[in-house]
């Protein structure tokens, strides 16, 4: 019997936010279908995408490469409404979710999330009706199970599970460098929802993949514990030994991302207690390091008046906040705005930092790039 709803599921999802691009920004789908191939033979089952990731193109994807190639019962299938998404009124809201059911394929969803909660978006969940909505599609068999995505206090969460005590599970930004983030709160969100009784889905393990390439300080302690395994196997099994855990979602963009995720995954441990010191000496390690904490989901970007690369700009500053590189840094944010507004073009809206998972004060770190790179 499980000691909490998911115990037995695989501790490895697939993420299909990330999916390989080919030059013009279109997904590969035959490296997508690979990657499916190996996963589910690996005999993983638990996939995730949402209504907004690519403008749909990740749902499609969904659909060629696992729906439409596998038996249904074989795999599960994750998306999420975003209230906040497109035209703000009730009716287009509810609308996502029949939409998604057309571009998946999928009959029905095994999951089915709330998507993105913070402080400035979810009243409108409320206001639209939508917990409401996703009860009733579960009870037409549509929807197995639903939870909600949060980025925000551990009091909003608090007070979210015990409005809607009959969640399934919660999805939540839980990694090693975000244990403590006072922004992040990772560790206080993991207890508040353990406090409810909560399974828990795990997003940004590898925070947008800075954990897969991290500072040298960092790297340096790894490679001394064990240097014949990924930087990005630490951060998954990190949290995939807590308590609780329904998976770990990966959002792999290429076969070797999968290769290496199988690798440790497929017959999942937990950390040893000389594991978890390691991690423990990377997190200090990590928090003396002053980078921008951007994990490239470009939600900052979709209301930008003034179409601001920013999770590019960020990139290109982190070249140099990260890795020592100054000259690789400006020229990675030349090419960033080339054709896209600078961050001297900022005119300090607030659209940003409102949509921003992360609580990055988006404004006042594209002053510091603009002075740094000159506009």
């Amino acid at each position: 019997m499980e000691r909490y709803f998911g115990e037995s599921t695989p501790k490895l999802g697939f993420g299909l936010m990330r999916l390989p691009k080919d030059a013009q920004g279109n997904i590969e789908l035959e490296e997508t279908k690979q990657m499916v191939d190996l996963f589910m033979k690996a005999g993983q089952t638990y996939f995730d995408t949402a209504y907004t990731y690519d403008s749909g193109a990740s749902e499609r994807a969904a659909k060629a490469a696992l729906v439409d190639r596998y038996p249904r019962e074989s795999f599960t299938l994750a998306t999420k409404l975003c209230a906040w998404h497109g035209a703000h009124d009730e009716a287009s809201a509810k609308q996502q979710f029949f939409t998604s059911l057309e571009r998946t394929g999928a009959g029905y969803f095994d999951y089915y999330l709330l998507h993105a909660l913070q402080a400035g978006n979810y009243k409108l969940y409320d206001e639209y009706h939508l917990w409401d909505f996703v009860k009733e599609q579960k009870a037409k068999g549509l929807i197995r199970h639903w939870g909600f995505s949060f980025h925000a206090t551990p009091q909003l969460l608090d007070e979210l599970l015990t409005a809607h005590p009959d969640a399934d599970f919660v999805q939540l930004q839980l990694n090693y460098a975000d244990w403590e983030n006072p922004n992040v709160t990772s560790r206080e969100n993991y207890e508040v929802a353990r406090k409810h009784g909560k399974s828990i889905v795990v997003m940004e393990p590898v925070k947008g993949g800075a954990l897969a390439n991290p500072p040298e300080r960092v790297r340096k302690i790894f490679q001394a514990a064990n240097p014949d395994v990924s930087f990005a196997s630490w951060a998954i099994r990190y949290v995939a030994s807590l308590d609780g855990i329904l998976t770990v979602l990966s959002g792999m963009s290429n076969l070797e991302q999968m290769n290496d995720n199988l690798s440790y995954m497929k017959d999942f441990t937990p950390l040893t207690k000389s594991e978890q010191e390691t991690i423990r000496q990377a997190q200090e390690a990590f928090h003396k390091v002053n980078s921008i904490p951007c994990t490239a989901c470009h939600y900052c970007t979709e209301g930008c008046p003034q179409q601001i690369p920013i999770p590019e700009i960020f990139a290109a500053r982190n070249k140099q906040l990260l890795w020592d590189q100054p000259e690789e840094g400006k020229k990675a944010y030349e090419e960033a705005v080339a054709q896209k507004g600078a961050a001297s073009d900022c005119i300090a809206c607030g659209q940003c930092e409102a949509a921003c998972p992360q609580q990055i004060s988006v404004i006042d770190r594209l002053k510091e790039c603009a002075e740094v790179f000159g506009h």
